[in-house]
């Protein structure tokens, strides 16, 4: 085998982790644009959305994301007026995150969103299905890593 074989972009998991990563983003634009929403905005809602009610450093792990990049997010969507952001009596650090009654109607609008992406992968349940096992395990082992 050549020693330069694995320097072959054929060769490489990045490569099309990266190229399927760039095509759904692109594919959830249009969607969000409806949205008023961007992609991380909208992952940070999907946890308020289930979750109603979170501490900041919880939802910062829920997405892996460092504080200093989800403290403008949530800004910004509460300035939309899809959050309250509310800092703790006893130590101004505790932030509680917490849904508003704008942000629970924005949900009715966003039920389309998943089966639509969804459409756009052309894989079967079942290789969705393993495609998310599978993704979930790395994400899993290196789950201390944040953006």
């Amino acid at each position: 085998m050549d020693k330069y074989e694995g320097l072959k972009l054929k060769n490489q998991l990045c490569f099309p982790l990266y190229s399927v990563s760039n095509l759904i983003t692109r594919n959830y634009k249009p969607l969000l644009d409806e949205l008023d929403l961007t992609y991380t905005q909208y992952i940070v809602m999907m946890v308020m959305w289930e979750k109603e009610e979170v501490n900041e450093k919880d939802l910062g792990e829920a997405l892996s994301l460092k504080s200093n990049t989800l403290a403008p997010l949530l800004q910004k969507l509460k300035k939309k007026g899809y959050i309250a952001i509310q800092k703790g009596k006893q130590d101004a650090r505790f932030i509680t995150i917490s849904l508003t009654e704008d942000g629970r109607r924005l949900k009715d609008k966003a039920v389309n969103v998943p089966p639509s992406i969804a459409k756009t992968l052309d894989l079967s349940e079942e290789e969705m299905l393993y495609l998310y096992t599978i993704l979930y395990k790395i994400m899993e082992a290196n789950k201390n890593e944040k953006v």
